[in-house]
């Protein structure tokens, strides 16, 4: 798997990654651009363009810092409208094969209050950090919720781990089944053809790095809820652009417990 947005979505991968990297905003992917990216940025102005390409929008506004370009999940917005785009990734040099277009800069990320859904799987997401945002990671809801203390349960049966036991064993459960128990700090949807969950259940710490897990999914979830995931654990996943994960569970089937 390529990375991005993690577009957008994900605007890719992320953020509260439990790694130096960045997620964001995610697969139809298109060829990666060069550049650097930001993650977790907030940009707001007035709508001067909008341009939808299947489940995206290509929004062009005036900000305080001048124009740019900002793609999210298709929207309703017209000229003249405010927007503020959240949960952004930034990425120099980026050319989206379906517009035929080349952006010198552009962030993809969700607009702030919309009613977002993620685009059903079939469906071609926008360009992101490694192709087609939607395309998350990197990284859209940006930095992890605020959910108070979190103490979840262990997941039970023969693959069960908590999150900082995925780290701490990386070695050994490399390119095995896990399952995990934990709640939802952050989802950031259809980036690169998955929707990027965050999950914490209370182990681990953030000063060590190993308290928040990163999954890649079909299943839509949200923030807050209390979920069981069960997927293949790989170990330091390279997507480029530095986003970079020692542990990630990827097409993990993740259902509300």
């Amino acid at each position: 798997m390529r990375f991005p947005v993690l577009l957008l979505s994900l605007a890719l991968l992320a953020c509260n990654r439990t790694s130096a990297s960045k997620p964001a905003e995610a697969p139809t992917p298109e060829p990666a651009p060069s550049g650097g990216q930001k993650a977790d940025l907030t940009v707001a102005g007035k709508v001067l363009e909008r341009i939808d390409a299947g489940p995206y929008s290509y929004l062009r506004l005036a900000t305080k810092d001048g124009e740019r370009w900002a793609a999210v999940p298709k929207c309703e917005l017209k000229e003249g409208d405010e927007a503020v785009v959240s949960n952004a990734m930034a990425m120099d040099g980026f050319e989206s094969k379906t517009l035929n277009r080349k952006f010198a800069r552009i962030v993809f990320g969700t607009l702030q209050g919309a009613d977002v859904h993620p685009a059903a799987p079939s469906a071609p997401p926008p360009a992101s950090p490694h192709g087609q945002m939607g395309d998350v990671h990197a990284k859209a809801a940006t930095p992890a919720a605020d959910l108070g203390p979190i103490a979840v349960r262990r997941a039970t049966g023969p693959n069960a781990v908590t999150v900082a036991e995925a780290y701490a064993k990386k070695t050994a459960l490399k390119d095995k089944s896990v399952s995990v128990r934990a709640k939802v700090v952050k989802v950031l949807p259809n980036i690169m053809g998955k929707n990027w969950v965050h999950v914490r259940d209370g182990s681990g710490s953030a000063e060590k790095k190993d308290h928040d897990l990163t999954v890649t999914t079909d299943d839509v979830v949200t923030v807050g809820a209390v979920v069981v995931v069960r997927g293949t654990l790989h170990t330091d996943k390279s997507l480029g652009g530095g986003y970079d994960f020692p542990v990630i569970v990827e097409d993990a089937e993740v259902k509300t417990d």
